[in-house]
């Protein structure tokens, strides 16, 4: 199993490693600090790929080459068949790369009420979701549909019609216990929904189960391996 850590600045690496947490054994590798991606023979032998959230948006590719080489990737992935899930950044790059078109929309830094398709990937996923995040997915990829939708966002998750690769806006690792430091980075909003409603972190035992992989499911936090990249915690 392989992660993407997308994060630009290690300042907000906590959200990619509390997604890590959520996983079973996996390598990562940090594109951002010059890891290499796998090359066509090398995805063949992925079990899953999970693409992780980042503060760069998707159109800064003039600053951050190594988006190219993700879009690429993700390219093989689709060609592949590979388990993939895209998460924040990586629902919109996923779709970016498959020709779909992506916007700066403004901060939502809330818990907003989801509309959820009936898809295996959100199977005990309640419908109040907190989101971080600025940009929008405005048009999906090619062979992607939305399979979940806010009123301010009609594209908040992703499927491909053919290849397992689901993408979703929303943080599955953002839980209660990182709401403080959220706040504090991301000026949350405060509404009259309960974030003891939200159980989006279930998302991850979904994903884990649809791509074959055993592993926990639901909030347990095993310690995975370290990266063999070349990027730092």
């Amino acid at each position: 199993m392989l992660v993407v850590d997308n994060e630009v600045d290690r300042a907000y690496g906590y959200l990619p490693d509390a997604l890590r947490a959520l996983l079973p054994a996996h390598e990562v590798r940090r594109p951002p600090a010059g890891d290499p991606l796998p090359g066509a023979e090398e995805v063949e032998a992925l079990d899953a790929v999970v693409l992780t959230g980042s503060t760069a948006g998707v159109y800064e590719s003039d600053a951050h080459p190594w988006m190219d080489e993700e879009r690429a990737f993700v390219r093989r992935l689709v060609e592949a068949s590979v388990p993939t899930l895209g998460v924040c950044f990586g629902h919109q790059l996923a779709n970016d790369a498959l020709g779909g078109s992506v916007e700066h929309r403004g901060l939502t830094a809330r818990l907003v009420d989801v509309g959820f398709d009936d898809d295996p990937l959100f199977a005990g996923v309640s419908p109040v979701v907190p989101m971080v995040h600025g940009d929008h997915v405005v048009a999906t990829g090619e062979g992607m549909r939305a399979i979940a939708r806010a009123d301010y966002y009609p594209a908040l998750a992703t499927r491909h019609r053919d290849a397992p690769l689901w993408t979703v806006q929303y943080h599955p690792e953002f839980t209660v216990d990182l709401r403080d430091r959220i706040a504090a980075d991301f000026d949350w909003r405060e509404t009259d929904r309960s974030f003891e409603a939200a159980t989006t972190v279930r998302t991850v035992g979904n994903f884990l189960r649809l791509a074959g992989i055993d592993g926990p499911a639901g909030g347990a936090r095993p310690q995975p391996d370290e990266p063999r990249g070349s990027g730092s915690n």
